[in-house]
C-alpha cells in the first residue's frame, strides 16, 4: 500500500512513483536505526505542541501496523533507556498494548512526550524486526523496508 500526503513539500518520492510524507519516513529510519536518534530527539523538540502530538500519533498508529504486543513491553523500554519507573514505561507495562500506545501517545507534559517519542520509536522498531523476520524474510512490498541506509 503507498501512502499520499497532502503537503507536497512535506513529502518524498520512494520509489515506482510512491510518495510518502517525510515523516513517516524519518521514524522509520530512526526506528530502523538508519537516523541517530539525537537527529530525531532534536526535530522531534523543535515541533510545535500540536504537531508533536500528531507524530506520536502517527507513531502509536506505525507500532499497531508492525503488529506491537504486550510482551514487546521490557525490550522497548530497554533500548529507549528509560527507567520502570517512568511514566511511558509504567504505561506500556499495564493494560492492553493497543489502549497503552494511545495513552503513552497523548501524554502532555514536554518531558513526558519526549519520553513517549523515545519509546515509541523503540516499540516500532522491536515490533518491525519482528515482522520483518516472520513475514517479510523473502522480500515484501512495505516501502519503509527498502529505506536507502544512506538516508
Amino acid at each position: 500500500m503507498w501512502i499520499r500526503a497532502d503537503a507536497a513539500a512535506e513529502c518524498r518520492l520512494i520509489s515506482r512513483g510512491a510518495v510518502v510524507h517525510e515523516r513517516d519516513v524519518r521514524l522509520n529510519e530512526l526506528a530502523q536505526g538508519l537516523r541517530p536518534m539525537s537527529e530525531g530527539i532534536k526535530w522531534f523538540d523543535d515541533l510545535v505542541p500540536d504537531d508533536q502530538s500528531e507524530v506520536l500519533l502517527f507513531l502509536r498508529h506505525h507500532c499497531a501496523q508492525a503488529r506491537a504486543v504486550a510482551e514487546d513491553a521490557p525490550e522497548s523500554i530497554r533500548r529507549a533507556g528509560l527507567r520502570q519507573t517512568h511514566t511511558p514505561a509504567v504505561l506500556i507495562s499495564r493494560g492492553r498494548i493497543d489502549d497503552q500506545l494511545g495513552k503513552i501517545a497523548g501524554l502532555t507534559p514536554l518531558d513526558e512526550r519526549r519520553k513517549a517519542f523515545w519509546l515509541l520509536i523503540a516499540v516500532l522498531a522491536v515490533a518491525d524486526e519482528r515482522r520483518r523476520e516472520r513475514f517479510c524474510s523473502r522480500g515484501c512490498g512495505h516501502w519503509w523496508h527498502r529505506l536507502p541506509v544512506d538516508g
